[in-house]
């Protein structure tokens, strides 16, 4: 098992080529900007979906024009077979993000969620093992242990499914499982929770709580909280799911073919996290003076989320460094600038 600084520092002595799906989007544009810092060779595959073109603009104004040439995009969705034997060609390691996200989403549209979240990620599977790649590592969710009420989340002890999303997602674990089976292809899922940082998109209907807060906050709207304030989630920032997603793509063969808790092992409830928005908008010059208004609660999701990272801990080597209040520390100045100024 490798630490993650050893690991930084030995992918920047020994670049590799990476594929990541879904780089326009919030967690694949964090991970583009990562690996081309260390002097990796990245494949973008995106449709724009749900990505933006304004974050790989964002990632090319921070990494070097040496770094940024080692990054090569294809437009293209992983609907299309034919674009993920493109993306996989000659890659070494895979980073699976591209999917459509959101709970809501699922109820509105259980189709689309379907065909890109299950046909997508067998197209990949297919296309990463004819591929040779050196390992797959896919975004798996939170969401797959349903109506499961014991806490913490354990990854073997899962309920039943909430919503469609939920689903899809589950859905992907066993197809992984079975490609191990039937064809000796394994992956690692990594089953994020409530992950949160720069570039996740503050606007639209199915924007996530902490982008979509801040946003109403330095607008002066309106927070309105589902339920009574009570619901509780465990809140990753994206620099400890980046880790894990490296940690994950060089793991050794006997640690493949699982899945993984990608958090830090907190909760945090929506009451609790209003105010720390609130306290650290005030540290960065911006105040917010509103109570929130409640509303219902909303359908498909989860009471109380609160992940146990032993697992990824002892296997993978995964040590999250960022708790909640250090995450929203560091992510607030890019809302202001790009919410703001």
């Amino acid at each position: 098992m490798i630490t993650y600084s050893r690991l930084l520092k030995d992918l920047s002595a020994n670049p590799k080529t990476w594929l990541i799906t879904g780089v326009a989007g919030f967690v694949g544009s964090n991970l583009l900007e990562q690996l081309l810092k260390l002097d990796q060779k990245v494949v973008g595959l995106d449709n724009f979906a749900t990505g933006h073109q304004r974050n790989l603009d964002e990632v090319r104004s921070i990494v070097s024009s040496k770094q940024w040439a080692g990054f090569k995009f294809i437009h293209g969705d992983i609907r299309n077979l034919e674009d993920c034997y493109e993306a996989c060609n000659e890659v070494d390691y895979v980073l699976h993000q591209a999917a459509l996200g959101s709970v809501p989403r699922s109820i509105a549209d259980p189709i689309s969620t379907n065909n890109t979240n299950i046909g997508g990620f067998v197209n990949m599977l297919m296309a990463a093992k004819e591929s040779n790649v050196k390992s797959f590592t896919y975004a798996a969710s939170s969401s797959t242990y349903g109506d499961h009420h014991a806490l913490p989340k354990i990854e073997e002890n899962i309920g039943n499914p909430l919503s469609p999303y939920a689903v899809t997602k589950y859905v992907n674990e066993l197809y992984a499982s079975v490609f191990a089976r039937a064809y000796g292809f394994k992956a690692i899922g990594l089953r994020y929770f409530n992950i949160f940082g720069k570039r996740q998109d503050p606007e639209g209907a199915y924007a996530a709580v902490i982008p979509k807060w801040i946003a109403a906050m330095l607008n002066d709207g309106d927070v309105f909280i589902n339920g009574d304030g009570e619901t509780s989630r465990d809140f990753c920032f994206v620099e400890n799911a980046i880790q894990a997603n490296l940690l994950a793509a060089v793991a050794e063969e006997e640690v493949k073919n699982e899945v993984y808790n990608v958090a830090v092992g907190g909760r945090t409830t929506l009451k609790t996290l209003f105010s720390a928005l609130q306290s650290t908008l005030l540290d960065n010059g911006k105040s917010y003076t509103r109570e929130p208004k409640y509303v219902e609660f909303r359908a498909g999701d989860v009471r109380h989320s609160m992940a146990d990272i032993t697992k990824a801990r002892k296997l993978l080597g995964y040590s999250p460094e960022y708790n909640i209040d250090r995450g929203i520390s560091k992510s607030m100045p890019w809302y202001i600038s790009f919410l703001v100024e």
